[in-house]
C-alpha cells in the first residue's frame, strides 16, 4: 500500500480521527462485540486515527469502570494499527491523573482533557488544572475547548502561557467556525496542532484555516478520511474532488449538529445501520428523546446512501 501524505504536525498526529459510539445490548450494558466491530470497520476504511471517550461517546451516561472497560476493548481492537486518543473528563487533578496514566497503560497515544464542569472559574486556575495533570503525564496531551459542550473558554493568552510551560500540551481539540479557527491558529502562534470538531462540518475550509485533523462522527468516517487524503495531496485536481466528497455528505453533517440529543438518535441508528446493527443496539441511553418518525426514515435513506461498512 502505498504511504498516505500526511500534514507535518508538532505532535505527529493529523487526519481523521472519528469519535466512536458506545453501542449497549437490551440491558443497557456496554456491548463489546459491537464497539469492536465499529472500531476495525473505521480503521479498515482508512481514518487516520481512532478516538473514544468524547461527548459523543456518551461518557457522561457512564460509570468510571464503564469508561475504563470501554478504553480497554478499544485499544485492543485498534492494536496499534492507528493512533488512539482518548478523551479524559475527570472532575479533579488526581482524577485526570490517574485516568491518563490508565490511559497510556491501555495503549493510548494521546489524551484530551476536558475542563471540569464549574461554571465561572477562572482562566488562571483552568491553567494551572491542565498544567497539574500535563506535569505528570508522560504523554502527549491536548485540551479540549468546546464552551457550548463544556462551559468554559479560553483566551489564546492562557493557552500560550500552558504551551510555554508544559511541552507535552501540543494539542487542541475545538468546536470552532474556520474562522474562527484560523483566528486561532494565527493567535496561538503555531504553537498548538488544532484538531476542529463540529461532526466534521465545513471540514475542507478547516484545514485550509490551519487545522492539522478533524474529529468527526464516526457515520462518515470513512468518506471524510477520503477527502482528508485527497485534500493534503496537494494537487488541485484531487482537492476539487476532496470539495465534492464534502459537499456531498454537508447536508447529512447539517442534519447531525442540531444538537447532542438529536446526534446520539441519528447518528448512531445511522452507523448501526452501515454497520449492520440491530436497530435497538443503536439507543442511547435512557433518558434521551425519542426519534421523530421522518427523522428515522430520513436516517435509513442517508446510511443506504453510504453504504455499508
Amino acid at each position: 500500500m502505498a504511504r498516505r501524505r500526511r500534514a507535518a504536525t508538532r505532535s505527529g498526529f493529523s487526519g481523521i480521527y472519528p469519535m466512536l459510539y458506545a453501542f449497549y445490548d437490551r440491558d443497557e450494558r456496554l456491548d463489546r462485540k459491537a464497539v469492536v466491530r465499529q472500531t476495525k470497520a473505521l480503521i479498515d476504511a482508512g481514518v487516520h486515527g481512532i478516538a473514544v471517550l468524547g461527548v459523543a461517546t456518551e461518557v457522561n451516561r457512564m460509570s468510571l469502570p464503564e469508561r475504563l472497560q470501554l478504553m480497554a476493548w478499544v485499544a485492543e481492537a485498534v492494536d496499534g494499527r492507528v493512533p488512539l486518543c482518548v478523551t479524559v473528563g475527570e472532575p479533579s487533578v488526581p482524577g485526570q491523573i490517574a485516568f491518563v496514566r490508565a490511559a497510556k497503560t491501555a495503549g493510548a497515544d494521546w489524551c484530551i482533557l476536558q475542563t471540569p464542569p464549574v461554571r465561572g472559574a477562572s482562566e488562571s486556575s483552568v491553567v494551572r488544572f491542565f498544567g497539574a495533570v500535563a506535569d505528570k503525564s508522560t504523554l502527549p496531551i491536548g485540551m479540549q475547548i468546546a464552551p457550548e459542550y463544556l462551559g468554559l473558554d479560553m483566551s489564546s493568552a492562557s493557552l500560550k502561557t500552558i504551551a510555554r510551560n508544559h511541552a507535552n500540551m501540543t494539542l487542541l481539540k475545538v468546536e470552532l467556525q474556520p474562522l474562527a479557527a484560523a483566528r486561532l491558529v494565527e493567535e496561538t502562534e503555531g504553537r498548538f496542532d488544532i484538531f476542529n470538531g463540529r461532526a466534521g462540518q465545513e471540514m475542507t475550509y478547516n484545514l485550509e484555516a490551519g487545522c492539522v485533523g478533524i474529529i468527526p462522527g464516526a457515520e462518515t468516517g470513512d468518506v471524510t478520511a477520503r477527502i482528508y487524503d485527497l485534500w493534503v495531496s496537494r494537487k488541485s485536481a484531487n482537492k476539487a474532488e476532496a470539495e465534492r466528497l464534502y459537499r456531498d455528505i454537508a447536508p447529512l453533517l447539517t442534519f447531525f449538529e442540531h444538537s447532542m440529543d438529536h446526534l446520539l438518535v441519528h447518528g448512531k441508528r445511522l452507523m448501526a445501520q452501515r454497520l449492520g446493527l440491530d436497530a435497538r443496539r443503536a439507543l442511547p441511553r435512557r433518558p434521551y428523546a425519542p426519534a421523530h418518525p421522518y427523522g428515522l426514515a430520513l436516517t435509513e435513506r442517508l446510511a443506504a446512501g453510504l453504504g455499508k461498512l
